[in-house]
């Protein structure tokens, strides 16, 4: 008998706990999480007597080779899903069964309910999110080399901008370099804001020369075999306003303020208000428009929330950010992120860029 991945096992020493006799697993970063198949339109039927992914033709030689310690059941064309699910079900002896309800819509629910007489499907919710928020060693160790990987396109993309240089040549810039240094591409679009722009937390690249402006926001990440990376620096030239100097050495106490609580144990929400305290403390708390940080992994965005209405409690192995900004409309923004291991005994910072007001000076 085949020995269950350690995620996988996880999962499954839960169920009892979760009352189910079995969970199907439909969102595909899941499904890759537990299983390691990379493809799309799968499924895991996970139960106490075994582990099945449920795919279709197209996958039947990658998930040969992708997944392990799991049976497969490769159903064909003119298959109804929920009829080869009922007879998975059957199969396994699953009488409550529990469905990512969140990742299902209403239409597929019922469909799914209809026709699997016997069967209650129990409405479930970040089940497998939750064992997702602490990283094991090959997490850590893809998410590393996504962070070095980011860091280097960030250190030798700066030198080469010139006034002539737009917003979105940047991004594209970035993307291309990320490529080339090995990534499957960047963990999200970036951000590349001058000026003005960098009021807008979720800016989009313009047509923008970079000359017209003295201050230029940068956020950025790689996606290293599915894991990502997430930075930000804010540039300024050294003709830049003294309300911009102010407002950036507040906005790194106030990183370095919430870095310094990170430690297992501690309410994600004590270290996002230690950042707010920062902020207060420079008369510009007003301009902190979201939360502190969030999880980072197969998704850019996952679990915990670094907010003032977290209730997650830090945990070693969990890596977040920690990305406190202020925002002023129609002069500038400024955010500083790093991203974050919470270690056994306390924190390490896994980016290492330099973000002191003199080190982010650039030149066109």
């Amino acid at each position: 008998m085949s020995t269950l991945p350690p995620r996988l096992q996880r999962l499954t020493d839960s169920l009892d706990d979760l009352q189910l006799d079995a969970l199907l697993v439909t969102d595909e970063i899941n499904v890759r999480y537990l299983s390691g198949f990379t493809g799309d339109s799968s499924f895991l039927l996970v139960a106490s007597q075994g582990t099945t992914i449920l795919s279709d033709g197209r996958y039947t030689t990658q998930i040969a080779e992708q997944c392990t310690g799991i049976e497969t059941q490769i159903r064909s064309s003119t298959q109804l899903l929920r009829d080869v699910v009922k007879e998975m079900l059957g199969s396994c002896g699953a009488k409550r069964v529990g469905v990512e309800a969140d990742k299902l819509t209403l239409a597929e629910f019922q469909f799914l309910e209809a026709g699997c007489d016997g069967i209650e499907f129990v409405s479930t919710k970040a089940v497998v999110e939750k064992l997702r928020m602490i990283k094991d060693e090959a997490e850590v160790v893809l998410t590393r080399r996504a962070v070095e990987i980011a860091e280097r396109v960030f250190t030798e993309l700066v030198p080469t901008l010139t006034s002539e240089h737009t917003e979105k040549q940047v991004a594209h810039d970035i993307e291309h370099r990320m490529r080339q240094l090995g990534a499957q591409g960047c963990s999200f679009a970036p951000i590349v804001a001058a000026g003005p722009g960098g009021a807008l937390p979720h800016y989009q690249p313009q047509d923008l020369p970079l000359a017209k402006h003295r201050s230029l926001l940068i956020d950025w990440g790689a996606n290293f075999d599915g894991y990502a990376s997430d930075l930000t620096r804010t540039l300024h030239q050294q003709n830049v306003s003294d309300a911009f100097k102010r407002a950036y050495e507040g906005v790194l106490e106030a990183q370095l303020a919430a870095i310094e609580l990170i430690k297992p144990g501690t309410p994600a929400g004590e270290v996002d208000a230690a950042a707010r305290s920062a902020l207060e403390r420079h008369g510009i708390l007003d301009a902190f428009k979201h939360g502190l940080g969030h999880g980072t992994g197969l998704q850019i965005h996952e679990s915990p929330r670094l907010s003032p209405i977290s209730d997650e409690i830090l945990a070693s192995g969990m890596i977040i950010t920690v990305e406190p900004g202020v925002y002023y409309d129609g002069d500038f923004g400024i955010r500083i992120e790093d991203d974050i291991l919470v270690t056994d005994s306390g924190h390490e910072v896994l980016s290492s860029l330099p973000k002191g007001l003199d080190d982010c000076r650039f030149m066109l």
